[in-house]
């Protein structure tokens, strides 16, 4: 795992699989960290990750909600099939902006902002 911040936008890079313990709370820490540090806006690259179970897709489901809460929006890049046709099952794609990669969804927030 690894995280960039800009003080706006927070990118964190997932790999392997998401299965929960130690990966997913450190996926949570890593989301708090964000928050506290003033990011309104998350970044998720599942690009690399080519497994999730429930815990994994919960910790995706508390990031959107942490976010929400604090007035932020998260967005997620490169789902690999895998964790496609996962996110397509639970209905969860219809929650989530999904992008390519990464310079698409952080423009797309560039965009949403400018046009506030």
């Amino acid at each position: 795992m690894r995280t960039v911040s800009n003080g706006k936008i927070g990118i964190i890079e997932l790999k392997g699989s998401l299965v929960g313990d130690r990966d997913t709370d450190e996926f949570r820490e890593m989301v708090a960290d964000l928050l506290e540090q003033g990011n309104r806006s998350l970044v998720l690259d599942l690009s690399k990750v080519n497994y999730m179970n429930s815990s994994g897709i919960g910790s995706v489901i508390a990031s959107h909600s942490s976010f929400s809460k604090n007035g932020g929006r998260v967005k997620l890049v490169g789902l690999t099939n895998n964790v496609q046709n996962l996110f397509v099952v639970t209905k969860l794609i219809d929650i989530f902006d999904v992008y390519d990669n990464v310079n698409q969804a952080i423009e797309s927030f560039n965009s949403k902002v400018e046009s506030n």
